[in-house]
C-alpha cells in the first residue's frame, strides 16, 4: 500500500487511553461502558502487536496543573455550562494526580513504551514533545489510536499532516464518547484529507513488512 513515503519507518501514537475516559468507575468524561471495553481490547492487541515488530509506541494523555489550564479555552467554558453536553464535566476532568490520568492496565508496556503526559488540548502535537520524540526514533508514519475520533484523534491526525507525517488512523482502535455519527464523521475527514483509515489487522500485516524492509536495509 502507498502511503507516500519510500522507507516507511512507524510509531504508534496512542491517545488518551487512560481511566478518565476508559473506566467506568472513575471516568469523568466517560466513553460508553460497551465502547470503552471494546476500545482497551482493541488497543491492547494492537500494541501487543506492534511491539513484537519493533514499532514503537507512544502513549499521550491528558493532564492538566489546575482547573484555569483547562478554562483558558473560551468553548470548553461553554461546554461545562451545558448540563446536556457529554463534555459537561471538563472541568474536572484529568487534573494532575487524579484516577483518570492513569493510561488503562494492560496498555502500558513501561520498559519499553513512552508517555507523553503533558498534553492538554485536542492536538497532541501542541505544547508537548511528541514532534521531538518521533524525530528522535526517525519516524515518518503515525499509526493513530484512542479516543475521541471527532476531537483529539481528528486534530492530531492534521497536525501530523501538517508536518509531513504519513498518517495511518487504526479503525478498530479508535473511537468516541459522542456517538458512531461523530465516529463516521472523524473518519470521513480524515480519509477525505489529512490520511488513510485501516484495520488493526491490516495494519499488522503491513507491519511485518515494513521492518523486515527496515531490518534488511540496516
Amino acid at each position: 500500500m502507498n502511503l507516500g513515503v519510500d522507507d516507511i519507518r512507524a510509531a504508534v501514537i496512542a491517545i488518551d487511553c487512560h481511566r478518565g475516559h476508559l473506566d467506568p468507575s472513575v471516568a469523568t468524561m466517560p466513553a460508553p461502558a460497551d465502547v470503552a471495553a471494546r476500545l482497551t481490547a482493541a488497543n491492547k492487541r494492537f500494541l501487543a502487536g506492534c511491539r513484537a515488530v519493533e514499532i514503537p509506541v507512544i502513549h499521550c494523555v491528558t493532564t492538566y496543573r489546575d482547573v484555569a489550564e483547562i478554562r483558558a479555552n473560551p468553548f470548553w467554558r461553554t461546554r461545562a455550562e451545558d448540563p446536556k453536553a457529554t463534555r459537561k464535566n471538563v472541568l474536572c476532568h484529568n487534573l494532575a494526580g487524579s484516577p483518570g490520568c492513569t493510561i488503562m492496565p494492560g496498555l502500558l508496556d513501561s520498559e519499553r513504551d513512552s508517555v507523553v503526559d503533558t498534553k492538554k488540548r485536542y492536538d497532541c502535537f501542541i505544547a508537548t514533545d511528541l514532534d521531538f520524540r518521533l524525530k528522535a526514533l526517525a519516524v515518518n508514519t503515525v499509526l493513530v489510536t484512542g479516543i475521541n475520533t471527532n476531537s483529539c484523534v481528528l486534530a492530531t491526525a492534521i497536525a501530523a499532516n501538517v508536518l509531513d507525517y504519513a498518517v495511518v488512523v487504526v479503525e478498530d482502535c479508535v473511537d468516541t464518547m459522542d456517538g458512531s455519527a461523530h465516529h463516521d464523521a472523524g473518519l470521513m475527514c480524515i480519509r477525505t484529507a489529512f490520511g488513510f483509515i485501516m484495520k488493526s489487522d491490516e495494519v499488522l500485516a503491513l507491519a511485518r513488512r515494513w521492518t523486515r524492509r527496515v531490518a534488511a536495509a540496516e
